[in-house]
């Protein structure tokens, strides 16, 4: 008798876990959620693609990297206490959001107050590749999605060369949702006309270098019809003109940014 309730006992303690992890299956399922971050939003199916960010950081404190920016990193606390403004930094087809920190773009914005933020866009440094930025208006989304999950209301967005196949779109369509943008001899101006341009009132830094007689040229025939633009020609420097003059291609950028504010 006393084995009959036993066995009895265990099959009722059995039938009871049984039935709690039945409950508690569906929660298990469920994606992990991190604090402030929201839902990648889909496209045919796929996910918008992660990306990698370096964040600014005064001098003596660790850098801060992020392998997958699309994971909130808002909520990671990378905004610094009283940034005027938000920068962010696209890069060229040779180049990665490490660029400028090794520049120290980064840590010198972010020493005046800024947050400054560089990404790996997709399929270049630590970023994988996505097909979901193939067209014009996917790469608007990814930079809405990429802006949204950094937390950035109205940033700066710093587009040099290859990277204008992003900013260029996204300045057409959404340049109120930007403080300011500063081109560096961008890709694809010749995609639109005199009189997109011309629709467009964000206040624009043109840059180029001085030897740079051909991408760069071009871009300011094309971004010169920007109504609030103005032009800095970096004396003695090629195409990536921030690589062969930082000192002039920085003090350019902070005298922009100190008048947007």
């Amino acid at each position: 008798m006393p084995l009959a309730r036993s066995r009895l006992g265990l099959l009722l303690l059995g039938a009871l876990l049984t039935f709690v992890v039945y409950l508690l299956l569906p929660a298990a399922q469920q994606e992990p959620h991190v604090a402030g971050a929201r839902p990648a939003p889909e496209k045919q199916g796929r996910r918008v693609a992660n990306v990698t960010v370096h964040v600014g950081t005064v001098s003596g404190e660790p850098p801060v990297f992020y392998r997958e920016a699309l994971a909130g990193p808002q909520a990671s606390g990378t905004a610094s206490p009283g940034s005027r403004l938000d920068v962010l930094f696209l890069h060229g087809q040779a180049f990665t959001s490490k660029t400028w920190e090794a520049l120290g773009t980064l840590a010198l914005l972010a020493g005046e107050g800024y947050r400054a933020v560089a990404i790996d866009l997709p399929g270049y440094g630590n970023s994988p590749p996505s097909e979901i930025v193939s067209k014009a208006q996917d790469r608007v989304a990814f930079l809405d999605y990429v802006f949204q999950e950094l937390g950035m209301q109205r940033p700066i967005l710093v587009s040099p060369s290859m990277s204008g196949r992003f900013a260029l779109p996204f300045l057409l369509a959404r340049g109120e949702h930007l403080a300011g943008f500063v081109p560096v001899a961008p890709v694809g101006t010749k995609d639109y006309t005199a009189e997109q341009y011309q629709q467009v009132q964000t206040p624009t830094l043109i840059m180029y270098g001085d030897r740079d007689t051909t991408l760069g040229p071009q871009a300011l025939q094309s971004l010169r019809h920007l109504p609030r633009h103005r032009v800095t020609m970096v004396p003695n420097a090629g195409h990536a003109c921030y690589l062969d003059k930082p000192e002039e291609f920085h003090q350019a950028l902070l005298g922009f940014l100190h008048q947007l504010n």
